[in-house]
């Protein structure tokens, strides 16, 4: 069986029911959000879309009681999302490899353009059980209707975002979970580096590092403990100007911004629970 080779989709910010909240902090950040989405799960999102991936603020509406995992979960980055074009082949190669793993599961969400057309979006996930990472939500994003997401009117930010450079997780044994991805997607997919493990996501990487390497990238901006044996922390956004994202998080009022030579660091506090920094 031939495994999948890892790309990157999207990640995911849980919001859980704050849904209002999130999407004023993350316009605040610098960036475009499409249109609120409404799954036919139940959950609803907003997107900010970048050349090839894209970032997703997850939520259900206040009340709502169909999607136990996302109010279960933390707030902050609780999903790391890899592409696929073929959510059948990825299924049975996962479970060739011993990865426990959900069967496709298909869903779509409305979507009406800027011009007045309009479709539904589609997709269909595999998704890994839970806990096999046990940082968050881990799964693969099959779409059916690529041109209802990647759209260029939603790809121009404020600060300057063109995409995900890299999503970090921090964990007390990062070595288990580096063997999961190992099983995925090859021994030679992982490599050590210095505080813990990294993985190539096509041309983004997750690194999954020991919590004293994530204090020492990051400091106070990091997620504030919360006991958890691993969890997703911070990510790094790819920016086309150190100075646009610098002007954009100015004229939003994010308050703990600091500037470190080449990166922008964003506090925790300021992204919904996930740290995050800039690079060129």
């Amino acid at each position: 069986m031939t495994l999948p080779i890892p790309t990157l989709d999207h990640v995911v910010v849980n919001v859980r029911d704050q849904i209002d909240a999130g999407a004023d902090a993350y316009r605040r950040l610098g960036f475009t959000l499409t249109p609120r989405g409404y799954h036919t799960l139940g959950s609803m999102n907003h997107l900010a879309m970048f050349g090839t991936d894209y970032l997703e603020l997850i939520a259900v509406p206040l009340g709502n009681t169909t999607r136990p995992d996302i109010l279960s979960s933390p707030i902050g980055l609780n999903g790391l999302v890899f592409g696929t074009e073929d959510s059948a082949a990825v299924h049975a190669a996962l479970t060739a490899a011993g990865v426990s793993c959900g069967p496709p599961l298909q869903f779509s969400r409305p979507v009406t353009l800027d011009d007045g057309s309009s479709g539904d979006a589609t997709f269909r996930t595999v998704t890994l059980t839970a806990g096999t990472v046990p940082a968050g939500r881990i799964y693969f994003c099959h779409h059916l209707t690529r041109d209802l997401v990647w759209r260029d009117e939603w790809r121009h930010h404020a600060n300057g975002a063109i995409g995900i450079a890299r999503a970090v997780i921090a964990a007390r044994d990062p070595a288990a979970s580096a063997a999961v991805f190992a099983r995925m997607f090859g021994a030679d997919a992982v490599r050590d580096i210095a505080g813990g493990f990294s993985l190539a996501v096509g041309l983004s990487r997750f690194d999954l590092l020991w919590p004293e390497a994530v204090a020492s990238q990051f400091g106070g901006a990091a997620p504030v403990d919360d006991d958890r044996a691993e969890a997703m922390a911070a990510l790094t956004i790819r920016t086309r100007s150190l100075d646009r994202a610098a002007s954009a998080l100015a004229a939003g009022q994010i308050e703990g911004v600091w500037r470190d030579g080449e990166r922008i660091v964003v506090p925790a506090s300021a992204a919904f629970g996930c740290a995050m920094e800039f690079v060129v």
